[in-house]
């Protein structure tokens, strides 16, 4: 079976129907999907924001956080180790949250599924 670490990049585009969510639901089709807890906020900031520029999609937007982290989600919750994770933001230059989805990956053996080109990028390294 396939695991994938998904990212607040990856899934908000799938959650709030951008253009790149139909890629990123083929990323995910038939993976088993992990996340840092992280991502919840991460997500609900994104969520936020769009209500703020789109106040007449707010309720709109808040139903679709609501299903994505809903009973039904198929996301597996991990714990990160906060210690490693600092290193690895200092050895990649990425911030801590996103070496958080970097070290999830990597103590997984799973793939990295991202929009950011960034963390992307320090994925490959």
């Amino acid at each position: 079976m396939k695991r994938v670490v998904v990212d607040a990049s990856a899934l908000a585009a799938l959650i709030f129907n951008e253009p790149e969510g139909e890629t990123i639901a083929g990323r995910l089709e038939g993976a088993t999907v992990f996340a840092p807890a992280l991502l919840k906020f991460e997500v609900a900031n994104t969520a936020w924001r769009k209500a703020r520029r789109h106040p007449e999609d707010a309720v709109k937007i808040m139903m679709a956080l609501a299903v994505a982290f809903g009973e039904d989600s198929d996301i597996i919750w991990r714990d990160v180790q906060e210690t490693d994770v600092v290193l690895l933001a200092h050895m990649t230059h990425t911030t801590a949250y996103d070496a958080s989805y970097l070290w999830l990956a990597g103590s997984l053996g799973a793939d990295l599924v991202t929009l950011d080109a960034q963390l992307a990028q320090a994925n490959q390294a």
